[in-house]
């Protein structure tokens, strides 16, 4: 019997395209999807793994460009 993630969970994550598009780095400065990716191998940004498939709450990777990374996020 398998459970579904709740809608306010699953409407929140995103996939790496997503997140680019999202708003939260500055316009026309978006890191590229390799950029994104690498970060995410390194730990750089906070990810939710599903099975294969690596998902990021906007709201979170937001958080921590601003308190972490060098890269200023917009909001």
């Amino acid at each position: 019997m398998e459970t579904q993630p709740s809608p306010h969970i699953e409407n929140q994550l995103t996939d790496v395209i997503g997140l680019r598009a999202c708003g939260i780095f500055p316009k026309d400065k978006e890191p590229s999807v390799r950029t994104l990716r690498n970060w995410t191998n390194l730990r750089r940004i906070p990810h939710h793994r599903v099975g294969h498939f690596i998902y990021y709450d906007p709201a979170e990777v937001a958080l921590h460009i601003r308190s972490k990374l060098k890269v200023p996020a917009r909001g």
